[in-house]
């Protein structure tokens, strides 16, 4: 699965796979969908602490979909 470094289209792509999201990524997925690089700021917090924040509570989701969206989500924190 090919995904683009835009945080929008990829909350797009989290939203369409993973239902129900989970209560505690909610307000993460909320703020990525408003940020388009991982170097936007969201208010006072990075793009990079927003996806984090994610990564961290969307432990539950899984599947392939999942993986390459998380692997992506990494690589771009690590950039």
């Amino acid at each position: 699965m090919q995904l683009s470094d835009n945080l929008q289209e990829i909350a797009q792509v989290i939203r369409k796979d993973w239902q129900p999201v989970y209560f505690g990524a909610i307000p993460y997925l909320d703020a990525m969908s408003d940020l388009q690089s991982i170097n936007d700021n969201y208010g006072c917090d990075s793009g990079r602490s927003v996806v984090n924040y994610f990564l961290a509570n969307a432990r539950t989701w899984r599947g392939e979909v999942a993986k390459a969206v998380k692997t992506k989500l990494n690589e771009l924190v690590r950039q």
